[in-house]
């Protein structure tokens, strides 16, 4: 962080400082990783790109090896610009994702995300502070404070986890993206107006990252 601000001193040098000032020193090896928190300055998305929810859902192949689904949808549009299942994911996984992603359909300013490892990664950190995006963190506990996340799973589970049989991960790649397609480019949505999201992402936005 010190070295984001044009600072260069090495990290001793920055410890006797506190130390001199008699700032609280951070523990070594802090539990956990805490990078933000809930915004008090929370509105509604009144453009496609402006605010990204994020999140994971636990699923199984028919052998009974764990899956999981990286989700993300369009809060404004409702839009859903990746659905990936992989066995497993490490902070590098969602940030290869993300920038394939935003590459196709432009980059969000903000995304909403829990506190789970993945997305309090040093990874995941980095490249929004590169790309100019906002990580908004729900606090622990709340899942009410991504709940458009939390109704799209929802979704998601009852149309597409429950609706079949995953044999293999391709298997699951494949019955997974047929229904993100349907889901934005045909399946009606109460919530904009019984429209299909694809009508609402706006294609002319930003496809690369602020300067």
């Amino acid at each position: 962080m010190l070295r984001r601000e044009g600072w260069r001193h090495g990290q001793n040098k920055t410890r006797r400082v506190y130390r001199e000032l008699g700032l609280q020193l951070r523990n070594k090896s802090p539990k956990r990783r805490v990078k933000a928190k809930l915004r008090d300055d929370r509105r509604p998305a009144t453009r496609s790109n402006e605010t990204w929810a994020m999140d994971f859902v636990h699923d199984q192949l028919a052998t009974g090896r764990k899956l999981r689904v990286l989700t993300i949808v369009d809060i404004f549009s409702r839009f859903s610009p990746a659905l990936t299942p992989r066995f497993t994911f490490r902070g590098t996984d969602v940030v290869e994702i993300l920038e394939g992603v935003c590459n196709e359909v432009g980059f969000p300013a903000t995304i909403r995300v829990d506190q789970g490892t993945e997305f309090v990664s040093r990874d995941l950190d980095v490249w929004a502070y590169q790309r100019g995006v906002t990580l908004d963190f729900s606090r622990p506990g709340k899942p009410t404070d991504n709940a458009f996340i939390e109704a799209f799973n929802g979704r998601f589970r009852e149309e597409c986890l429950n609706a079949h049989w995953f044999l293999t991960l391709a298997d699951a790649e494949e019955k997974v993206e047929t229904w993100r397609r349907y889901y934005n480019e045909e399946r009606p949505h109460g919530a904009i107006g019984n429209k299909p999201p694809i009508l609402l992402q706006n294609h002319d936005g930003a496809t690369s990252p602020p300067p």
